[in-house]
């Protein structure tokens, strides 16, 4: 089940999140530290600016995903993670999904995102969504060696 969450519930999106940078840090341009330290404010400010989406399994998070502007009528998907219990089940495909959807409820037929270097799975996934590598790279952040590697998909309109 996915559901959009309110930003009332801050808690839960903050708690998913925080699950994520810890399980899966090298995934991530930020910091399970740096992030346990926002305020209540900031948590409710990312979870509206986001386009969250958070995925459940038995009534408890097991993913989340986001969509951000990205200038020029293109969306950024973010903060992509699905808990390693609820992985092969679909999951990761449900809240894919669900971004696309929203970046074209809002008119942005363009969706980017990046990709850790040496995360397959998560290449394939993107790669089911019509995803492709842009040739772009990047750090994923200051403190990791890992490189980031940048993916783009453009639905038609009406599609």
């Amino acid at each position: 089940m996915l559901r959009r969450p309110a930003a009332d519930e801050w808690t839960r999106y903050r708690d998913v999140r925080l699950a994520a940078l810890a399980q899966a840090p090298e995934a991530f341009g930020s910091t399970h530290a740096r992030e346990a330290a926002f305020t209540e404010e900031r948590w409710r400010e990312r979870l509206t600016a986001r386009n969250t989406v958070i995925a459940e399994l038995d009534g408890a998070p097991c993913g989340l995903a986001g969509l951000v502007g990205a200038g020029d009528g293109r969306a950024e998907l973010v903060s992509m993670w699905v808990h390693p219990r609820a992985r092969g089940r679909g999951v990761g495909d449900l809240l894919v999904r669900a971004v696309i959807e929203r970046a074209e409820e809002l008119g942005r037929p363009e969706v980017r995102l990046w990709v850790a270097e040496g995360n397959a799975p998560a290449e394939r996934l993107y790669d089911r969504h019509g995803f492709a590598r842009t040739g772009e790279e990047q750090p994923v952040d200051d403190e990791q060696p890992c490189r980031g590697l940048e993916f783009a998909m453009t639905r038609p309109a009406g599609s």
